[in-house]
């Protein structure tokens, strides 16, 4: 898939996205233009999705972040279609994920407040048709959370 040049390029672009591509360049020890043909073959690819800044949430003002667990009463693909789009559509949410098991949804949701938790609770998820359950933790403290996927050498 990635050879080891490519691994290099993606391993320093998801420390440092705002590296210079002369910078890049010197540290994988290619050319610049060759770099940037890499990036721009890797970002066409889809290899690399997008580019982001990543904040702090409790400078940014977001202080409550919990996991929410959505159980759904029925499973018909028009209703679950709604669903993701409708959970998937609210700022609240950072992210959705479809389970298998007794829970059908995983959410990351980040708020200001209890206030806000309760009105995201109150008339955001129970005006979704066909969620028969929402269960919630809040996350104390978070010891890990990174964005970068280690990349194995090949072989």
């Amino acid at each position: 898939m990635f050879d080891a040049i490519d691994r290099k390029i993606l391993t320093i672009l998801q420390a440092d996205g705002r590296i210079t591509n002369a910078r890049l360049a010197q540290e994988v020890g290619l050319s610049p233009p060759a770099v940037l043909e890499r990036v721009r073959r890797l970002e066409s690819s889809g290899a690399i999705a997008r580019y982001v800044a990543i904040l702090d949430r409790q400078q940014a003002g977001f202080n409550i972040q919990t996991i929410v667990m959505v159980c759904l009463s029925h499973h018909q693909i028009s209703s679950l279609q709604d669903v993701k789009e409708r959970l998937t559509g609210m700022d609240e949410v950072l992210e959705c994920h479809q389970l298998t098991g007794e829970v059908d949804f995983l959410l990351k949701v980040a708020v200001k407040d209890m206030n806000a938790y309760t009105h995201f609770v109150n008339y955001k998820l129970s005006g979704i048709p066909g969620i028969q359950n929402v269960k919630t933790s809040f996350i104390l403290e978070t010891l890990k959370n990174d964005t970068a996927l280690k990349l194995m050498p090949e072989g």
